[in-house]
């Protein structure tokens, strides 16, 4: 597991600091301010983008279709993710395998390697989370909040939730290494235009392959019409890719829906052990004797 730069270990009753960090220097990182009303007023002229949505927008309407397309798409979220980041939508930016996604021949090689093998990736399957961008392709709802400065999504899949600040930081030039990344977005007209960089290497762009830490992902989001939403996706790392990789999805928002509890490990009956050998639990649960 990778350490964050930030972390704070105590011993003997002495408080260690890795790094050149401060106590007063990380209090005073990006602070947020207190909303004001001019705060509200302006992010109501934005367009409208709370809510939740759904990828693709195949699913029936209604909490039943929302229900059936959960039980479906339980094992297609983990199959999606070990793909990569490719995951639905159509793709451009290069003729390698891979839906598209073109990597530098040392990469190739890895993915190649990593293939022939015929192993899957135990990580989703044993209930890890993908990470960006995979973690943006699974078959499930996310739900959108914007506040003054922010926009949070909470994504029903492994429960997780990514937060863009649109309160004019700038990126990190030392980012910690995160599934998600540090995310900054702006306002260009009516699109979101966010900027994504610092990732864990324990995170997959394509099947056995790990990002460098210079990959960086740009994202554009735009209504296309009231309830559908267009995402503009391109990764780009110069260490692993041989060109920039583009996807555009559609997310379609439901408004009678709402998130649903996601937890992974709960009769989790798919894993991956060491090797790289997939199983399967198949033992009947206990009757409820209440």
């Amino acid at each position: 597991m990778t350490t964050p730069k930030n972390f704070i270990s105590v011993s003997a009753g002495v408080l260690l600091l890795a790094g050149a960090w401060s106590l007063s220097g990380m209090a005073q990182q990006n602070v947020m301010k207190q909303p004001t009303a001019a705060d509200w007023a302006a992010l109501a002229k934005l367009p409208d983008f709370n809510g939740v949505w759904e990828r693709g927008g195949a699913a029936p309407r209604g909490n039943a279709g929302q229900d059936a397309n959960a039980a479906a798409g339980r094992g297609a979220a983990a199959g999606g993710a070990r793909g990569g980041a490719a995951g639905g939508g159509a793709a451009r930016g290069g003729g390698g395998r891979g839906g598209g996604m073109q990597l530098t021949p040392e990469y190739e090689a890895k993915r190649r390697a990593f293939q022939a093998k015929a192993v899957e990736d135990g990580a989703t399957a044993n209930c890890v989370p993908p990470g960006m961008p995979g973690i943006m392709t699974q078959p499930y709802p996310m739900e959108f909040l914007l506040t003054p400065g922010k926009v949070t999504i909470v994504i029903e899949a492994y429960t997780q939730v990514r937060h863009i600040y649109t309160d004019g930081r700038k990126l990190p030039t030392d980012p910690d290494p995160k599934f998600f990344g540090t995310s900054v977005g702006r306002w260009e007209g009516d699109t979101l235009v966010v900027e994504t960089i610092g990732f864990t290497p324990q995170i997959t762009i394509a099947a056995g392959v790990s990002p460098s830490d210079k990959m960086r992902i740009v994202e554009r989001f735009r209504l296309a019409d009231a309830d559908n939403m267009s995402i503009e996706t391109t990764i780009t790392d110069p260490v692993v890719l041989a060109a920039p990789y583009t996807t555009n999805a559609n997310l379609r928002r439901h408004r009678e829906w709402t998130i649903t509890e996601y937890i992974c490990q709960e009769n989790n009956r798919n894993s991956v052990d060491n090797s790289g050998k997939a199983g399967i639990d198949l033992t009947l649960p206990a009757p409820n004797t209440k």
